[in-house]
């Protein structure tokens, strides 16, 4: 078998590379991790099915075949996938104004979404753009997860309280409803969510290896029990999360119909430009610890593959986890059959102890998610976000607040443009530097250094100047500008800094270089690397510069340009 098969092997099927070099000790491993990772999984998709508006199953069901997909054909050794917070939100908002939470036209409808964030992931990886995620700053990432822990926290005051309002996923309408309903608060419903809280907080603090969120679960549902026991006022009307089907997740058909996929097309892209983002960014966050070389279009491959199937599997949208991934690589997981071993004891789990979720009370799920809420807003980065300057703080204060007051997927649209705009506005104006030659000690000849640094006198003859930038339409007028301003006849453009040109770019060049001319003067280039001068060629502009025009290396020009000066000497050129 050549090379190039086995290759092209290992990128369809990532998992024969990691397979063959199992062994039992590693696979042990693996499976001791695998049960850390399905305990810890167990309150985390009850919980974030709820934040989706789905029944508490299919926070399970989306960790069980989806996991197991994203870790056969992803890259990562430790990634696990399975419902996530931000992920759970925008399902949410998406749907809700579609179909009344948790309804069977609902769940067609998240199945439906899930399919094509899905296949829109798939597109992507097929197009080998890995790198798209490198377009959505840590800013955005920032903004939106904050929002979108106070869009969490909102939505569940209501549960916390005990109230009976609608779920929505608008926050001011909200806490407008909570603020007209909070004298009706359900004193035992508030009793059972500050113990669960409480619990969560001292076992994280206290025991920090301990899975607080199972923990906090079990001990608000017995408070419930001796509320009920004990004939606790007002304990019979305490909601439940209901009891959990005992059986693996069942087979689903999403439908598919030409004015749903034009309704959910918007939230399906940014459901599945999030889901990438979240998961190869846990990815590569984890890669440098385990020292993993990580491939982002196999990633790309893994979680469009995982929300595929998951969708003909009764699952909803998933991503790469960032705590499920911490706690697998701190367990001491060596490969993705890990991920494998969670979902598999995470089956037998549900088949065997799924009726003890009746038990389960709606306050210590508010309270449980109020938690998770805390945690998505990172604190230290928001810090380090308003330290870095006006441009990244203004991205993450538009994301922030489109989070909380448009639709969310518009929210992570909003903050992508706004990201590439100010980006834009950067590279239009490239950092032009005046130069002055100075003679090299000892050496006979001449180097170049930046005129207002040195304080050396500039040629009056010659305009030397390097270009650190693009020239590209963005920044043509800019650069046309401060050109224009030369007053000498003759301008050196030292190029080495010049990393990107396009046709307008070169058209630039050309057009100064017949405006000197026909002042008598002329335009001269110098250290052109293969970026530059190849498009020069190419856009049919080299004539018009002329090729004598042109310079290997700053010596030659300056010595070819005095020639064309002739006798002229001032201050500036002296050396």
């Amino acid at each position: 078998m050549s090379a190039r098969t086995i290759s092209f092997l290992l990128r369809l099927l990532p998992f024969l590379g990691w397979a063959k070099q199992t062994t039992l000790v590693s696979a042990r491993q693996d499976a001791l991790a695998g049960l850390t990772g399905a305990i810890i999984v167990l309150p985390q998709g009850v919980a974030y099915a709820l934040i989706a508006g789905l029944p508490p199953e299919y926070g399970l069901y989306a960790a069980i075949v989806p996991a197991i997909i994203a870790a056969l054909f992803g890259s990562s050794w430790h990634l696990i996938s399975g419902p996530t917070a931000a992920l759970s939100i925008v399902v949410f908002t998406t749907i809700s104004p579609l179909a009344e939470a948790g309804t069977e036209a609902y769940i067609s409808l998240v199945l439906t979404l899930t399919l094509m964030a899905g296949l829109f992931q798939l597109v992507l990886s097929l197009a080998r753009m890995g790198t798209l995620v490198n377009f959505v700053s840590h800013s955005v990432i920032v903004g939106f997860t904050s929002g979108a822990a106070v869009v969490i926290a909102t939505s569940q005051i209501k549960n916390a309280l005990g109230l009976d309002l609608a779920s929505t996923g608008n926050v001011v309408l909200n806490w407008v409803a909570v603020s007209k309903n909070i004298l009706t608060t359900h004193s035992p419903s508030l009793l059972v969510a500050s113990i669960t809280l409480a619990t969560l907080i001292l076992v994280k603090r206290w025991r920090k290896k301990w899975p607080n969120m199972l923990i906090a679960m079990v001990v608000g549902s017995v408070a419930t029990q001796l509320l009920l026991l004990t004939n606790w006022p007002g304990a019979t009307q305490i909601q439940l999360v209901g009891e959990i089907p005992s059986q693996l997740p069942p087979l689903s058909s999403p439908l598919v119909s030409w004015d749903l996929v034009r309704e959910l097309a918007p939230g399906a892209m940014a459901l599945g430009l999030l889901g990438l983002v979240e998961a190869v960014s846990i990815a590569r966050s984890v890669a440098t610890r385990s020292g993993q070389c990580i491939d982002g279009n196999q990633e790309f491959i893994g979680q469009s593959m995982s929300n595929i199937m998951g969708s003909f599997t009764s699952s909803y949208a998933t991503s790469g986890s960032f705590t499920r991934t911490g706690v697998n690589y701190e367990a001491g997981a060596t490969s993705p059959l890990a991920a494998l071993f969670a979902a598999i004891f995470l089956a037998i789990i549900v088949l065997l102890f799924a009726p003890l979720a009746a038990y389960i009370t709606l306050p210590s799920m508010a309270a449980i998610l109020l938690m998770v809420a805390w945690n998505l807003i990172d604190w230290q980065h928001i810090k380090i976000i308003h330290r870095a300057g006006k441009n990244e703080a203004m991205v993450f204060g538009v994301t922030f607040a489109a989070t909380l007051l448009l639709p969310m997927e518009f929210a992570i649209y909003l903050g992508v443009l706004l990201s590439l705009v100010l980006y834009l506005r950067r590279t239009s104006k490239p950092n032009i530097i005046a130069l002055s030659s100075s003679p090299k000690a000892g050496t006979g000849s001449i180097k170049l250094v930046p005129a207002d640094k040195s304080g050396l006198p500039e040629c009056e003859a010659l305009k030397i100047i390097r270009i650190d930038g693009s020239l590209f339409f963005g920044a043509v007028d800019y650069a046309q500008s401060n050109l224009m301003a030369i007053p000498q006849k003759h301008v050196l453009i030292v190029a080495s800094g010049i990393n990107f040109i396009d046709l307008a770019g070169t058209e630039l060049l050309a057009n100064e270089a017949k405006r000197l001319a026909a002042m008598g003067g002329g335009l001269y280039l110098c250290n052109l690397n293969g970026r530059v001068i190849k498009p020069i060629i190419r856009n049919g502009h080299l004539n018009t510069i002329g090729k004598r025009h042109i310079y290997a290396t700053k010596t030659i020009a300056l010595s070819k340009i005095y020639e064309i000066l002739a006798e002229h000497s001032c201050a500036g050129c002296k050396g």
